[in-house]
């Protein structure tokens, strides 16, 4: 059984669980790989959390936690290819309202992208899907920038 505490508490320790995770290790795909688990895992009212590596002027599915997904997303399609193409961290509050949303999971009713940079360019998107509605707010944006930024300056 889970503990209830506030969200900005449950980001703290996922901050801390995550800098163990990724202590000392240059290898991108193995934290990403633990920090979308991690992620997921912190939250039961998410349904996807992982990673959208830019390649080849579209974003290609890496490392993830939930159901298979989409493969491929063509840069400033969707949320994640919005993102992208912005470079700025977009929250959904219904993904049913944003033109031109993928449905990899027709479950998934809110959503955030945060975009990694790497050289000023986008390098991949963090994900994170919500079955519930307005799920994510400022207090997610915070913190999963934190994330992203823990995975821009230590992983090469």
């Amino acid at each position: 059984k889970r503990i209830f505490m506030n969200k900005a508490a449950r980001y703290e320790d996922l901050l801390r669980e995550i800098r163990g995770l990724i202590a000392g290790v240059k290898d991108p795909l193995a934290n990403y790989a633990n920090t979308a688990a991690a992620i997921y895992h912190t939250f039961p009212d998410i349904n996807w959390a992982g990673f959208y590596f830019f390649k080849d002027g579209k974003l290609v599915l890496g490392p993830f936690q939930g159901r298979p997904a989409c493969v491929f997303i063509s840069a400033g399609k969707g949320v994640c290819g919005t993102a992208a193409e912005t470079k700025t961290t977009l929250v959904v509050e219904d993904v049913l309202d944003f033109p031109g949303h993928i449905a990899c999971d027709a479950r998934s009713r809110s959503e955030i992208v945060v975009p990694l940079m790497r050289n000023r360019k986008v390098s991949a998107v963090l994900d994170i899907d919500s079955p519930m509605k307005s799920y994510f707010d400022r207090t997610d944006k915070k913190y999963l920038e934190a994330i992203v930024s823990l995975l821009e300056t230590t992983s090469s």
